[in-house]
């Protein structure tokens, strides 16, 4: 696919990285000569430096062929004003744009991106995508990844295996023999850098990363299986009070109830934090600062969730936390490399806001009916939620691992809103909604899962 990607800040760069890896065709555009330097040394990508929003710098980019435009520059008016452009003088088919001001987000607001508003075809919000995020990994004590499918009653869950483990270097095919109570999958594992999609005999090895699959209402259970149990949350602590913290912060006020403190260096910030928030307790300080940490309460805190803008801060901030007292850490790190840092830094999560945007940029560029998508270990894997069409070639065989190549793996059937988990004595027809786990390579085999086929014509 022809794709421009317009602003080569963290995220373009993020979202052109991954987009190269599957060997789309990519231009790059920023008017920043150092920005557009430093990504054609790191990537196989041709840049146009120039303004994105104007017309000739995009017909310079090659726009009269391109398939889609993704506009992530530093500015939401840009942004929009790129896809209005794209689509107005180059009918460009599919348009993504980056908003961040929740003021073009509101609900009052809710026709703007709409057939007859701004011609966007998916709005990405990094706020939002990442505050949800890491209310999953709230909501899922110890899980290292965790996200929603069927509506959110499933959910695809990360563990961490460590020597002490219940299900340690035992055979995946055993596994519900186990624990017969649980609805529950292994559908992945990540071994050292690697992951794959494992079969039967295959078994988890200490340190080894099990990706799973369950019900949203035994999530917990299982983690208690793995003794990654948590009590109740009551304190939480958010260093970084920026867009993503205040929002992060807002949703708890709404949905928990925590005590919950904003640590935020900048004075302006703080501030906007402390009038916006009913019950959020705003402290103006330094978050690498120990006396700052310890008024926070930081030695009787639940969480501490390190959001600000460098990732290094990060992970120093949630290394000083658990020093300090913290019960679990989170760390926002868009850098691959210093993410591996994370365990001897005793950081319990990492979360890369880039990965977030990709897996929803990804899901509009596969092809076929694909409801849900989302990328692991650096885009070596993904997992998706597809409707199958009459046409499909899984019409009529099991849903389980005989009916699919190796390097995929069956997650769950979703018909008639009823879960059902893999089983030969159920086949697959039109309608039917199917989580599948794959490794990268296996992608467009995936896709054909999910498309209508020629040869039904």
């Amino acid at each position: 696919m022809r794709v421009i990607i317009c602003g080569a800040g963290r995220v373009g760069e993020g979202i052109a990285r991954r987009l190269a890896k599957e060997k789309h065709s990519i231009v790059m555009i920023d008017a920043d000569a150092a920005l557009i330097d430093q990504v054609s040394t790191d990537l196989d990508v041709r840049c146009v430096i120039g303004h994105a929003a104007y017309p000739d710098t995009l017909q310079a980019a090659g726009i009269d062929e391109c398939e889609m435009i993704i506009a992530v520059t530093q500015y939401d008016e840009v942004n929009m004003v790129i896809c209005q452009i794209a689509h107005s003088l180059f009918n460009v088919p599919t348009k993504i744009a980056r908003v961040r001001a929740q003021a073009y987000l509101q609900k009052f607001a809710g026709d703007l991106f709409a057939r007859d508003g701004l011609p966007i075809d998916l709005v990405i919000s990094p706020e939002i995508a990442v505050g949800d995020a890491i209310l999953q990994r709230i909501n899922t004590p110890g899980a290292l990844t965790s996200v929603g499918f069927a509506k959110d009653n499933l959910k695809f869950l990360g563990f961490e295996i460590d020597a002490h483990s219940p299900i340690i270097d035992t055979a995946l095919d055993q596994f519900p023999a186990l624990f017969p109570e649980l609805e529950a999958r292994i559908v992945g594992i990540g071994r050292g850098k690697h992951v794959f999609a494992p079969r039967g005999k295959d078994k988890l090895l200490e340190n080894d990363r099990a990706y799973i699959v369950i019900r949203t209402d035994q999530a917990k259970r299982f983690a208690r299986i793995l003794n990654r149990e948590q009590k109740e949350l009551r304190h939480i602590v958010i260093i970084g009070g920026g867009n993503i913290g205040h929002y992060l912060a807002s949703r708890l006020e709404e949905i928990m109830n925590l005590r919950v403190r904003i640590i935020e260096n900048n004075l302006e910030r703080a501030q906007a934090s402390a009038s916006l928030l009913r019950k959020t307790i705003v402290i103006k300080g330094d978050g690498l600062n120990a006396d700052i940490l310890n008024e926070s309460g930081i030695a009787n805190t639940d969480f501490a969730i390190a959001l600000t803008n460098d990732d290094k801060t990060n992970l120093l901030i949630s290394n000083l936390a658990k020093r300090l007292g913290a019960k679990r850490t989170l760390a926002l790190v868009n850098d691959t490399e210093l993410s591996e840092l994370s365990k001897d830094m005793r950081v319990d999560v990492v979360l890369d806001p880039r990965a977030l945007t990709v897996s929803q940029i990804l899901q509009r560029m596969r092809r076929g009916r694909i409801l849900r998508l989302h990328t692991i270990e650096n885009g070596d894997a993904e997992i998706a939620e597809g409707e199958l069409l009459e046409s499909s070639p899984l019409i009529g065989k099991a849903l389980d691992d005989s009916s699919l190549p190796d390097g995929v793996t069956a997650a769950a059937l979703i018909r008639d809103e009823v879960i059902i988990f893999p089983d030969k004595g159920i086949k697959l027809r039109a309608g039917d909604k199917v989580v599948i786990f794959y490794e990268q390579a296996l992608t467009q085999k995936v896709e054909r899962y999910f498309r209508v086929s020629p040869e039904f014509f």
